[in-house]
């Protein structure tokens, strides 16, 4: 069989070798005349899979190792008996510590305390769901937003959308559905960008169409709302305007930890084996735990230690000035994907061991939900 695999899926070659032929392809790059004599697409969220691009191909299997399914034409697929798949909760841990890294990071550079301040989640599902376990953990006042589930489940706390735009934070993480009553684009609009509560921060890591950029843009301009934007509209011709405005821009990368992007393989691997009625194997174990040291005194309170924590695993403040040197020389469009292209192995929280001076500091509902490893110094 002849597979095509994005390039930048991680072990997309040594992985999915197992089953066949795989030719690595940049995802923007693959058109109808790359896939014709395709069996099998494994693709990633910049590739947009539909009549245009399956037409007269042999392709029977579509693998997205990415959470969303926006870019894949579903009922194309299923009109022509082509199997697809996507990764679930893949990378839900890494947006998760994204959020955390760019809270905490703001929290220290505009001096807030975290359980002071109020949080709305927007979209509640694999990532909301984390995100809001750990913002309780920290005493913050969680409210949640998922009209979907609001329906589904009779004890859902459920928010209305205007409750949320009262709080101090507001983070999206709906997946991008472009019609009928649960229809996400441009759910924050003019209307709703203007009703935010001043000097709130607006949060979006789910996708850039959820929010009207060019209003956002507007209401930046007049310094009202403080925004953290991973996701964009017309990625990657971007509106450069805007993300010159946020106080964190980045080049869609919250979900790209070496973990979650491995996940993703694993996942669509799986589904393929099992499509296939095969048993292949392939060995996803990484390397061990590596141990840093956090050098805790008792004056220094669970905020601190947190901070810290984040400052030696994730530095999101690197990645936002690593996408504005694409600013100055007006080349946002090359270097969004050159970023992505070339992002370095970021690892997430359980993969390292924190040592403290004393284990007190830290509740065990906080070290449990942001899974940090604590060795004992001795």
């Amino acid at each position: 069989m002849k597979i095509i695999v994005d390039e930048n899926i991680v072990f997309g070659k040594e992985a999915f070798s197992e089953f066949g032929d795989v030719e690595l392809v940049n995802g923007r790059q693959i058109t109808n005349s790359v896939a014709k004599d395709c069996d099998i697409l494994i693709t990633r969220s910049i590739t947009k899979v539909n009549e245009k691009l399956l037409s007269g191909t042999k392709v029977k299997f579509v693998g997205t190792t990415t959470i969303g399914v926006d870019h894949l034409d579903e009922n194309y697929l299923s009109s022509n008996g082509i199997f697809y798949t996507n990764a679930p909760g893949c990378n839900s841990f890494s947006v998760t510590e994204y959020i955390f890294a760019a809270l905490l990071y703001l929290s220290k550079t505009e001096n807030f305390i975290l359980s002071d301040k109020s949080i709305g989640i927007v979209g509640v599902g694999n990532i909301g769901s984390k995100v809001a376990k750990l913002a309780s953990s920290l005493g913050m006042n969680v409210l949640l937003n998922d009209p979907p589930r609001k329906r589904k489940e009779i004890d859902f706390q459920n928010s209305e959308l205007e409750e949320i735009l009262k709080c101090d934070i507001i983070t999206i993480h709906t997946p991008l559905i472009l019609s009928g009553i649960d229809s996400t684009f441009h759910l924050f609009d003019k209307e709703k960008l203007e009703s935010i509560s001043k000097n709130s921060i607006l949060i979006n890591t789910s996708r850039g169409e959820v929010v009207d950029n060019l209003a956002l843009q507007k209401i930046l301009k007049k310094n009202k709302i403080t925004a953290v934007f991973d996701v964009w509209e017309n990625e990657p011709n971007i509106n450069f305007d805007l993300a010159n405005l946020c106080k964190i821009a980045t080049p869609h990368i919250a979900g790209y930890s070496f973990d979650g992007k491995l996940e993703g393989t694993r996942m669509v691997f799986e589904k393929l084996n099992s499509f296939l009625n095969l048993d292949k194997k392939f060995n996803f174990i990484d390397e061990l735990k590596k141990e840093i040291v956090i050098s805790s005194t008792l004056e220094k309170n669970s905020f601190s230690v947190l901070q810290e924590i984040f400052s030696n695993v994730y530095s999101i403040e690197k990645d936002d000035s690593n996408f504005r040197r694409f600013f100055s020389k007006n080349e946002i469009k090359t270097g969004f994907d050159f970023l992505r292209k070339n992002y370095p192995k970021r690892r997430e929280i359980p993969f390292y061991n924190f040592s403290f001076s004393n284990d007190s500091l830290l509740s065990a509902e906080i070290l449990k939900n942001f899974r940090i490893n604590q060795k004992k110094c001795l």
